[in-house]
């Protein structure tokens, strides 16, 4: 084993004492991390709270420091290569992995949610030895830490969750975003600026057809204005990528003097799938329908009396079938004669979709009403608005910042995945069909 690599084990595992022999605000940083992390997990298993201290150590921050930046503040007696060493781990990143080579002294892993590959080494004999049960294709959800340029250390707990099948690698991935979103692609931060400017895309898309960031119609009609939305949108992808939208697959196939083959490839990075596209270059059904998802609002949306969207280029879009009745609670003279006022309002608190953005947006628009619904259903008379009403958001465990909308375009690998996992689950669950929602590539 290189010097490096086994000098990484025990300065491990002096910066996890130094984190949790910690007192002051290093413990209750700690504390309250620990807390947020696995609140987003109904049941949090042994592993997830396992991971919450190395997870800590990498992310955490006591005014603006991290631990990191604390033991090397008082580990004056640390060489230089530890100090680098140190620093470089300020890269770590937890992820979903595959095993795609199996070293005498390691693993190949390949990064799920980024496609990038990494060469990993177990700084511990005896997890190199029980790691050599992994065979290929193996899934590990664990975090890594860089050792040299050329490979990194399993610097976490490790799960193993076997070789899985598409459908379940879907979950695992879907799992892994809603648990672990600060490191969806702490890796590939150029991926991540790519989602967020597709939800901008998205945002403008949405204001040029609706015209405005806040519309309310009933369900049903704002199922059809949907509709209408998602045509619009692919004209404009297909308009963008040169392709007459009047011809079928086949006649443009021939124009371009392409095979099916060809054409397949083509349409799958435009993020569609290629087997339908196959299936279609038989039909004379038009190209709009290979890059076209079928997005629908869920069925208890549609038959709601009315729907609000509010619209932002960074928290994304989201409906609302009580936006209505909050505005008008806020509008009565008297809230407290408005029925079901006040159990709407601690929906409102409770309810992880109405997030900060939202009351954020009452608050401008009614800041008086609001401030004396929040005083009387929170018994708190002297609560201001203006001070106490982040505090209140966080205490509700709603983030001030918007985390990466369900509307962004994944890369297109998952894309793939995702539509390869439903076209599994549709073979044997074809009445689940109904409502899913497929994700879209970069290529939009």
């Amino acid at each position: 084993m290189d010097a490096i690599l086994a000098r990484s084990r025990p300065l491990k595992q002096a910066l996890v004492d130094f984190v949790l022999d910690a007192e002051g605000e290093l413990a209750v940083a700690l504390e309250r991390y620990s807390a947020e992390q696995l609140a987003r997990s109904q049941q949090p298993d042994q592993h997830q709270q396992a991971l919450v201290i190395d997870r800590f150590v990498i992310e955490g921050t006591v005014e603006n420091q991290t631990p990191i930046d604390l033991f090397l503040a008082e580990a004056e007696d640390l060489s230089e290569s530890d100090q680098k060493l140190l620093k470089s781990w300020q890269q770590s990143f937890v992820g979903l992995f595959a095993v795609t080579a199996k070293l005498p002294d390691g693993f190949e892993l390949m990064n799920w949610l980024t496609a990038k590959p990494y060469t990993v080494k177990p700084n511990d004999p005896a997890v190199l030895e029980e790691m050599q049960r992994f065979k290929l294709g193996e899934i590990l959800l664990t975090q890594i830490a860089p050792i040299t340029e050329t490979y990194w250390t399993f610097s976490a707990p490790w799960k193993a969750m076997g070789n899985l099948g598409k459908p379940k690698l879907a979950v695992a991935i879907g799992n892994f975003k809603q648990n672990y979103k600060e490191s969806l692609y702490s890796d590939a931060p150029e991926l991540l600026e790519e989602a967020w400017r597709s939800v901008e895309r998205y945002h403008q898309d949405f204001l040029d057809f609706f015209g405005s960031d806040a519309i309310t119609l009933p369900g049903y009609q704002l199922g059809k204005k949907i509709a209408e939305f998602q045509d619009v949108l692919t004209k404009k992808q297909l308009a963008e990528a040169g392709i007459d939208e009047s011809k079928s697959l086949a006649d443009l196939a021939a124009e371009a003097g392409m095979d099916e083959a060809e054409i397949e490839e083509a349409a799958a990075t435009m993020g569609a799938d290629a087997k339908a596209v196959s299936t279609m270059l038989k039909s004379k059904e038009t190209a709009a329908k290979m890059v076209t998802p079928q997005i629908d609002l869920p069925p208890e949306l549609k038959k709601a009396e009315n729907v609000t969207v509010l619209a932002h280029p960074r928290w994304g879009q989201m409906f609302l079938p009580t936006y209505t009745q909050f505005e008008t609670l806020l509008q009565a003279e008297d809230w407290q004669s408005v029925p079901g006022g006040e159990k709407l309002v601690r929906k409102y608190l409770d309810d992880a979709t109405i997030n900060a953005f939202i009351w954020h947006r009452l608050a401008e628009a009614h800041p008086v009403a609001l401030e004396n619904v929040l005083r009387s259903v929170l018994d708190r008379p002297t609560f201001d608005l203006k001070a106490d009403l982040d505090a209140l958001l966080q205490q509700h465990k709603k983030p001030l910042q918007p985390e990466l909308p369900e509307i962004a375009s994944v890369p297109l690998h998952l894309h793939d995945l995702f539509q390869e996992a439903l076209k599994e689950v549709s073979k044997t669950k074809p009445k689940e069909k109904e409502g899913q929602k497929a994700k879209k590539g970069f290529q939009r």
